[in-house]
């Protein structure tokens, strides 16, 4: 796959091990000879830096900032590219940047039949976005891939302050409720998002007095690269989110652990889908409280158990434990950091034309769906793909994508939610259910009848 590019969507994750040891490992196998990091502002110096410390790697990262609203200051770019010693520009391949919540990239590669113009979207965030400014783009590409989170939705238009006042109605009615206010968050840019709202209420005198604490290492050192970078971000307007008094950063794991004792204060922590993270703990310690709040922010997939517990679950598995979901689960999906249907399809149209194919990704079925057929049904669309993993597709000058390789059904079934979810789901209410038997007997009864549906299954090969 010698001159192969990868494109690596690094916002929410750009500072994360997992992700930056793929991309090594990556380079080390061979896999590929150039990756664009697509970054926000912040998280470009931390994810450039880390992958250039990398041993015995050249790690192919070019950043041509020319274009568009620069993600660093283009003498700060110059200075981590050309320090590092270790990046290089793939041949006959060349990128820019493009302002979004996550950098869309555009890329220009030679081919047999000429140069291939590419647009890869990231994540657009919506519009009136803290810290950016609104997404912005080239047009007349050849090929466009776009995320599609919520390509089957459309929110309210709320400006900043308006979200902002929403926020102050959540946060008033939690603590009222005298319980903990637990908000799952993503590490980058979610979490210093509230930080800077929560302050700006906290300084108005909008919410009460308590105790706001950021559980989440990875948060904190975001948070700092943003402090760092404030006279460069929006609408930050001289306050320290990093030192500010209201805001408390837990670092340490028994400190954290200690947060499980109180009532009445307000935590965010990552992961923002409770996949995984200290928000798990907060959520067992939490959750079967009636005083206690839950306030989603973010998107949750399908599968995660945020989504579960934002679907109405009653019981949930945490940690190999049985949880009562008893706190009051509420949600704010102003702050989300991808565009809605509206903004996705007015983006889409701005990029005209697109002369080749239009490929839909980073979203759901329904989602993926739903935005496949408006973008459609305009004049002069192009060409849409909703590709499935495993798929590959052979990308020309002026033409439609060809496929080159089918899908890979024998994973298909374990995107979104399966089994597993259904057996957590399963055994978190089963000794519920059973107390709904009017005797021993019968539950007893029960019981045997599943241990013999599960006796005729044939093993596995």
């Amino acid at each position: 796959m010698t001159g192969a590019c990868l494109i690596v969507n690094a916002d929410d994750f750009g500072m994360s091990r997992g992700i930056t040891d793929g991309i090594i490992l990556a380079h080390r196998y061979g896999f590929v000879t150039s990756t664009s990091l697509m970054v926000n502002m912040p998280a470009a110096e931390y994810a450039i830096s880390r992958l250039a410390a990398a041993p015995r790697l050249s790690v192919g990262v070019h950043l041509n900032i020319t274009a568009g609203r620069p993600i660093l200051p283009a003498q700060k770019v110059a200075t981590l590219v050309d320090a590092s010693g270790g990046f290089y520009s793939a041949a006959a391949m060349s990128r820019k940047l493009w302002q979004g919540r996550a950098a869309s990239a555009e890329i220009e590669a030679e081919t047999a039949q000429g140069p291939v113009r590419l647009l890869c979207s990231g994540d657009l965030g919506p519009d009136n976005k803290e810290f950016q400014l609104d997404p912005q783009a080239p047009s007349g590409l050849d090929h466009v891939v776009c995320e599609s989170t919520y390509g089957n939705r459309s929110r309210d238009r709320l400006t900043i302050a308006q979200r902002r006042d929403l926020l102050e109605r959540e946060v008033n009615a939690a603590l009222a409720r005298g319980g903990n206010l637990v908000v799952p968050v993503f590490a980058l840019e979610r979490t210093q998002e509230l930080v800077l709202d929560l302050i700006r209420l906290a300084q108005a005198n909008r919410i009460p007095n308590v105790p706001i604490f950021v559980d989440s290492p990875l948060a904190s050192r975001a948070t700092s690269v943003f402090a760092r970078h404030a006279a460069e971000l929006e609408d930050m307007e001289g306050i320290d989110i990093c030192h500010h008094p209201s805001i408390h950063y837990v670092e340490d794991a028994s400190e954290s652990m200690r947060l499980n004792l109180l009532s009445g204060a307000i935590i965010l922590a990552a992961s923002g889908m409770c996949e995984a993270g200290r928000i798990r703990h907060h959520l067992k310690h939490n959750l079967h409280r009636r005083e206690s709040t839950v306030l989603f922010v973010g998107f949750q997939a399908q599968g995660s158990l945020g989504r579960v517990i934002l679907d109405g679950a009653s019981r949930v598995r945490i940690s190999g434990e049985e949880i009562s979901v008893r706190a009051q689960i509420r949600q704010i999906d102003s702050y989300s950091a991808h565009a809605d249907q509206t903004e996705l399809l007015k983006w889409i149209a701005a990029r005209a034309p697109i002369a080749g194919s239009l490929f839909l990704s980073h979203g759901e079925s329904e989602a993926i769906a739903a935005l496949s057929a408006l973008v459609a049904a305009q004049a002069g669309a192009p060409g849409v793909i909703a590709p499935r993993l495993g798929e590959s597709f052979a990308l020309t000058p002026g033409a439609g994508a060809k496929r080159l390789r089918t899908a890979r059904m024998d994973v298909a079934s374990a995107l979104g939610s399966d089994w597993q979810n259904d057996y957590a789901s399963f055994v978190a209410n089963l000794k519920h259910e059973l107390k709904h038997f009017r005797s021993d007997a019968d539950r007893r009864r029960a019981i045997a009848e599943m241990r013999r549906i599960l006796a005729q299954a044939d093993p596995a090969p």
